[in-house]
């Protein structure tokens, strides 16, 4: 055994990975409609995934609906300042600080894009190494992997890591899952983060692969409603 304790899962991640792609797409995680409605453009990822921290994707989508009628560039956001742009993103977690840092973030970005390099993308203001990995996974097609709460959770639930800090299961699912499927695993985790693997109570009974999944931690489970929709995330 080498860095996972769960082998079994982790020889068959692939097929772990698909099946919770297609559970979570027929519950309709909202981790999907967020990607359907933010890939236009690395810079509309960027401000996405920099809002969504803390909050729900939902609400963060209605707040980039609002933003993205108001201006669509850098350039648009700082002419907005401070007090409106505060206003179209009142709902959202930390709303404020976050309407700092889009505007320290969008002050860097003028007449240049999105960095396609994780050195890049950290030096912009309110941009940590999980959200800097999941643009350049999202945005750029880059063998990258963003641990954010439902990663880190699931991966030490099933066994594959056994981590306290999000760095650490980065490193090991870096090392021990093909990079094939590194680019997609943040969202298809967050998506069954999201509708199956909940924090508290997850719906082992209709898991698809319960049968790999150590269940470490679970305390409490249920069955779950087979049709039910959830569109909860907490990063």
């Amino acid at each position: 055994m080498g860095l996972t304790r769960n082998d079994a899962a982790a020889r068959r991640i692939g097929w772990i990975i698909r099946r919770m792609h297609a559970e979570a797409s027929r519950r309709g995680a909202a981790v999907y409609r967020a990607e359907n409605a933010t890939k236009e453009t690395p810079f509309k990822i960027l401000v996405f995934t920099m809002l969504s921290a803390r909050t729900k994707d939902e609400t963060t989508l209605k707040a980039l609906v609002r933003l993205f009628q108001e201006a669509k560039t850098p350039e648009g956001v700082l002419a907005l300042g401070n007090k409106k742009l505060e206003k179209i993103l009142f709902g959202i977690g930390f709303y404020r600080v976050k309407t700092r840092n889009l505007l320290k973030a969008c002050q860097s970005l003028k007449g240049r894009g999105v960095p396609d390099d994780l050195e890049g993308l950290l030096e912009l203001p309110g941009v940590g190494r999980k959200t800097a990995n999941i643009v350049l996974a999202r945005a750029f097609g880059k063998t990258a992997l963003g641990v954010d709460v439902h990663v880190h959770r699931i991966s030490n639930r099933t066994g594959l890591v056994k981590t306290k800090k999000p760095e650490e299961t980065e490193r090991i699912l870096t090392a021990i899952i093909p990079a094939r499927h590194l680019r997609t695993l943040n969202r298809d985790f967050v998506a069954f983060g999201q509708t199956v693997c909940l924090p508290r109570r997850p719906m082992c009974g209709i898991c698809p692969i319960r049968n790999l999944c150590w269940r470490v931690g679970v305390v409490d489970e249920k069955k779950g409603n087979p049709g039910k929709k959830s569109g909860n995330r907490k990063k």
